[in-house]
């Protein structure tokens, strides 16, 4: 059974992110390894950032001592300061921490294979690439990438968090797909999509001489979506983890029940 949207399906943009962020990187990979031979690969690459996570609850557990071991004021008088000595020996409270947690980001390279240079870079953005320490982490390997002769894709499929800087404004969209070519820099291409959009079929560059190839990411997110049984897991009756404003529901509603 396919997802009832055309496209995207926002219900996959919270807890189940993280199997449809390795999985649909895994299947571009898969479309596109057999367009790219013999002169390209293109090879999935694993890295981690730190991540603190917000929905995160420290929970704190009292240890003040109970009758048995605390003393009244007169007590600790009457003791000689020994039941005062314990007191400040044992500390009022027990709390967590927020740690850092390491969160594994995935994005692809596309090789060429006699020289191995880096060629064309596909990010597929993460809530961590999105926001806080994570968002300035991308932008200065994205920084990095936009000053070298890399091509660069940056597949935004997430509603929350701040997008890619632009000198203009983005139209309204839930989704977007960039692609920066080195001859073409500053300028980029955009696809801006929509929930009743499906999601495009755009050109992959490569050096030059060589012409594009042609990735469908429709295609490569409906075989995730049917690989990794998705319609068994998400209830589309209830509220996406994600909330949707009321022109989103609106329209979800009209997608579903078509």
């Amino acid at each position: 059974m396919p997802s009832p949207f055309p496209g995207m399906d926002p219900y996959l943009e919270g807890s189940l992110w993280t199997t449809l962020h390795f999985t649909l990187a895994a299947e571009i990979v898969r479309q596109l390894a057999p367009k790219l031979r013999p002169r390209y690969v293109a090879l999935p690459v694993e890295r981690f950032v730190l991540e603190i996570t917000e929905s995160l609850t420290a929970h704190s557990t009292s240890i003040y001592p109970d009758a048995g071991v605390a003393a009244t004021a007169s007590e600790k008088v009457s003791s000689g300061g020994a039941a005062a000595t314990m007191t400040m020996m044992t500390p009022p409270l027990r709390m967590a921490t927020v740690i850092p947690e390491r969160v594994p980001q995935v994005s692809i390279e596309i090789r060429d294979v006699q020289a191995r240079r880096l060629v064309t870079a596909i990010e597929l953005l993460s809530p961590t690439n999105k926001q806080g320490d994570g968002y300035e982490e991308y932008l200065r390997k994205r920084r990095q990438l936009l000053q070298s002769d890399t091509h660069l894709i940056e597949i935004d499929l997430l509603r929350r968090g701040k997008r890619v800087p632009m000198r203009q404004p983005l139209p309204k969209a839930q989704y977007f797909v960039f692609l920066s070519r080195v001859e073409e820099r500053p300028m980029l291409l955009v696809w801006p999509i929509s929930l009743a959009q499906p999601l495009p079929t755009m050109p992959i560059p490569l050096l030059p001489g060589d012409d594009d190839v042609l990735l469908d990411l429709q295609a490569a997110f409906t075989a995730t979506y049917d690989l990794l049984g998705y319609e068994l897991l998400v209830d589309y009756g209830s509220a996406p983890d994600v909330p949707l404003t009321n022109a989103e529901k609106k329209l979800a509603n009209e997608l579903r029940n078509h």
